[in-house]
């Protein structure tokens, strides 16, 4: 495990993100989980804008309200995982992703699968450990067979979408490991970051920074960090 600097990373955190607004946007907010399904999986490797715009005509075509107000939702206001793949039996995936997503990105460039065909086989696997609602997440949240399962899709090996997944899907203790966050912590720390040690980095990073500010999550770090990384140049 590579080693970080916690109180050096700790210290670029408070003065360079807002701390102080730790608030969530509203896609953390959805009323389904395979909103959130389409979400995660469609936003690797893409401008949030384009994905954010993936979901929504979801919604349109089918007539969903996308966000809730009480979480979770109530039982009755959700669309079920039983229900959104029983939509991929009637349409198949092409007009899913041709009509429906009006998007057919690739898990990736070189022989990938259509996002559209990764997402009901992400669903899928949920459906197989019986998850058809927000409040069944606890049946696959730390169960490593069913991560397994899903990291056996194709894009799905570095399990950056299924950490995120679980984000969008409620946890307020995990992160999701993607350039925006491996950059901001390798220019914090002036060296490249591994995959692996994001989790545990950003999670210790926030029990420090929690003292002082107390409403602080590692879920709410991430997405301060991903505010803050999207308005700087590449480099």
């Amino acid at each position: 495990m590579q080693n970080i600097e916690i109180p050096k990373l700790a210290g670029y955190c408070k003065q360079v993100l807002s701390l102080e607004n730790s608030s969530l946007p509203p896609e953390y907010s959805y009323r389904s989980l395979p909103l959130c399904v389409i979400d995660a999986v469609f936003s690797i490797g893409v401008t949030y804008t384009s994905t954010s715009n993936t979901v929504l005509r979801f919604c349109n075509y089918f007539g969903l309200e996308r966000y809730a107000d009480m979480r979770p939702p109530a039982f009755s206001d959700q669309l079920t995982l039983s229900v959104f793949t029983a939509l991929y039996t009637r349409l198949g995936v092409e007009e899913m992703a041709e009509k429906v997503y009006q998007n057919r990105q690739r898990t990736s460039p070189k022989n990938g699968l259509l996002k559209a065909e990764a997402v009901l086989q992400f669903a899928q696997v949920l459906e197989q450990f019986e998850v058809n609602y927000f409040q069944d997440i606890s049946k696959v949240l730390g169960n490593e067979a069913f991560e397994t399962a899903i990291k056996k899709i194709p894009g799905q090996h570095s399990g950056v979408s299924l950490q995120y997944f679980f984000m969008l899907a409620g946890s307020d203790d995990l992160v999701k490991p993607d350039r925006m966050v491996l950059r901001f912590m390798g220019e914090a720390l002036g060296y490249p970051i591994k995959l692996d040690t994001v989790q545990q980095a950003l999670a210790a990073v926030n029990s420090e920074l929690k003292l002082e500010y107390p409403t602080l999550t590692p879920r709410k770090l991430d997405y301060l960090i991903w505010q803050y990384q999207r308005t700087q140049p590449n480099k």
